[in-house]
């Protein structure tokens, strides 16, 4: 393996990404890497999954999809663990005896 070919390759992809995070789709690979999943990475990390030849950089279109995914999954599960969570109601001392007296 040629590393300096390599980290120049990573480099040169890192100068020429700005954002911070970046979104990833894989590609299969020998080693068992399944197609077609969409990621969101460091800036690093994404560059040396692309340059090792297991992934690919995202189309602007993925990446909106990829986020909008996001946000529903997120919502439904904060959604979820609202309801999971104890919910107590308060009764003041008049509401109390009302409830203890039968008709």
């Amino acid at each position: 393996m040629d590393l300096r070919g390599y980290y120049l390759k990573l480099q040169e992809m890192e100068r020429g990404i700005t954002a911070d995070d970046v979104y990833v789709v894989s590609l299969a690979t020998p080693d068992g890497g399944v197609a077609g999943v969409l990621t969101q990475a460091p800036r690093r990390v994404a560059c040396q999954l692309v340059v090792e030849g297991k992934a690919r950089m995202a189309t602007k279109a993925e990446a909106a999809g990829f986020e909008s995914d996001e946000r529903v999954r997120r919502e439904a599960l904060a959604e979820e663990e609202y309801n999971r969570r104890i919910h107590v109601h308060v009764v003041t001392g008049a509401e109390s005896g009302k409830r203890g007296k039968k008709g």
